[in-house]
């Protein structure tokens, strides 16, 4: 297994995540090899047990592992930082219930990235102070993709992030292509559109569409 020995940097444009639930009937290894092919340099791997066994979670991370190494994109699981560890993943991305950033840290190593969800300023600052790599900043619209998602943090707390959080961020939550105008126009960087990406009926002409827009 090749250990990377280098922290990987977080990449602009579009940060692509995988839904099963959304993604009308294709896998979420084919969904993140229609992500690759359109462009998309990051993907994060999000399931939840006990939707997928630990073993089925297993299997699918070595398949698109194998895919983003071959094509050079960044792979970063959600949640399970040992899951993480057994494909060799990039990084990892927690939430604020997760476990907390410097135990991940202490699990995968100084080389990985590692995500934080947040939610508010106090949340970024704390992601400043606990080592996190980049942030996730959101839901900035209203989202059902997550069944325990908190209400619109909004436009505000994203403008608030660009103009003082010195982290990389991507955001998140309810984005779509009629608005992620509104995202760009302060400032995002690294935008997550989900269901409009998995749920698209040509996932790669989509992702590259979307990738075209961020720059």
């Amino acid at each position: 297994m090749t250990r990377q020995t280098v922290k990987p940097a977080f990449p602009a444009g579009i940060y692509g995540i995988t839904a099963e639930k959304f993604s009308v009937g294709r896998s979420n290894i084919e969904v993140a090899r229609r992500m690759i092919e359109g462009g998309i340099r990051i993907i994060q791997y999000r399931e939840k047990r006990p939707q997928k066994s630990f073993a089925q979670m297993l299997e699918e991370c070595r398949a698109i592992r194998a895919l983003t190494r071959e094509a050079g994109v960044l792979f970063v699981i959600n949640d399970y930082p040992d899951l993480a560890l057994l494909v060799d993943a990039d990084g990892v991305h927690v939430g604020q219930d997760d476990f907390p950033v410097p135990e991940v840290r202490r699990l995968i190593g100084p080389n990985k990235l590692i995500g934080l969800s947040t939610h508010g300023p106090e949340q970024a600052a704390a992601a400043v102070e606990a080592g996190a790599d980049y942030i996730g900043v959101g839901p900035i619209f209203t989202t059902q993709t997550k069944e325990d998602v908190c209400a619109p943090v909004g436009l505000g707390y994203l403008d608030h992030v660009v103009r003082t959080c010195p982290l990389p961020f991507v955001a998140i939550g309810g984005i779509k292509e009629h608005n992620i105008g509104e995202v760009m126009a302060l400032g995002a960087k690294t935008i997550c559109l989900v269901t409009e990406i998995v749920g698209a009926e040509d996932i790669a002409a989509t992702a590259r569409r979307l990738q075209a827009a961020c720059r």
